[in-house]
């Protein structure tokens, strides 16, 4: 008699892959020590699982005797049945892989300016490394138009600097950047001999990011109490325009500090001290909320983590 209501849900009805599998080495092997230890359990386990089959099942399945097992008349249908159940689960796991190999041969990434110029070239140099047979592509924005391409399925893995996670997505913190205000050495605030305080910084015109920028979303938060940002002098949507504006003369903007490095280091500008105000941002890994990153994205996502960014 069988202990399962003829009512219950089908994968309560009927047996688990696992049992079916012993069901079918116990045919092939005539003993149920033998099909024990080729399905890698013991054999009071192997007689545990037949014994429950055959209770969900109601009919018995396998005759024991000293001299091996010996499937029953039932067992018999029960394995013919069983085979055709395995064979569709090999059918199934096969097409599944098939799906992983299509996914892991490729990765579409998308990431804000700063983190896209200077740490993505490396993590993906890594990430080829260990998956050589990965293609990857790389598309640049802001953070809004990130979160676009994650939402709208164009992007597997993406990477913003800002106060907070785009909405829809979620994240995880890889890393810190501050964010340094420059001028040109013949500008007037290169050669303060104090600090800037955040009124003056607010009301000034500066060369911009446009709206939807990591970098504009924390100037934004930092000044709302001084009356926010002035009209902008210039409003660019590159890092490298920015910096271009800035070497020129044309006025001071606001950068990554793994931007501007180089022309710190040479002169061309000059950073310009600010006191009371948060120029600092996190980097954080998005992607749609309620997913997880896999394959490939999975991997870019454990080596940004493991770069231990400032």
């Amino acid at each position: 008699m069988t202990d399962v209501p003829v009512d219950a849900p089908l994968a309560h009805r009927v047996p688990d892959l696992g049992a079916l599998e012993l069901l079918l080495a116990v045919a092939r092997l005539g003993s149920l020590g033998r099909a024990a230890r080729e399905t890698g359990i013991s054999q009071p386990a192997a007689s545990s699982r037949i014994r429950a089959m055959e209770r969900q099942l109601g009919v018995a399945l396998v005759d024991r005797s000293p001299r091996g097992s010996r499937l029953t008349e039932a067992g018999t249908l029960v394995t013919d049945w069983a085979r055709r159940v395995v064979e569709a689960a090999e059918a199934f796991d096969a097409g599944a892989q098939a799906l992983r190999d299509r996914r892991d041969s490729r990765l579409r990434v998308v990431a804000s300016m700063t983190i896209a110029e200077y740490l993505l070239p490396g993590w993906l140099i890594a990430l080829r490394r260990a998956r050589p047979g990965t293609a990857v592509s790389l598309r640049a924005g802001n953070s809004a138009a990130v979160a676009e391409r994650l939402l709208t399925h164009e992007a597997d893995l993406g990477f913003v600097e800002g106060l907070a996670a785009p909405g829809g997505l979620d994240s995880a913190v890889i890393g810190h950047d501050r964010l340094v205000l420059v001028a040109a050495p013949g500008h007037p605030w290169a050669r303060r001999g104090t600090p800037l305080d955040p009124a003056e910084l607010a009301r000034t015109p500066l060369i911009l990011r446009e709206p939807g920028s990591g970098t504009r979303q924390v100037l934004d938060a930092g000044l709302a109490a001084y009356g926010g940002l002035a009209e902008p002098l210039l409003e660019l949507a590159s890092t490298t325009a920015l910096k271009a504006a800035a070497v020129s003369g044309a006025g001071p903007c606001v950068l990554s500090e793994l931007a501007v490095g180089e022309e710190l280091a040479a002169r061309r500008l000059v950073r310009v001290p600010v006191e009371g105000v948060r120029l600092r941002r996190d980097l954080r890994a998005v992607w749609p909320a309620g997913t997880r990153p896999a394959g490939p994205a999975r991997d870019l996502l454990a080596l940004t983590r493991g770069s231990a960014l400032g």
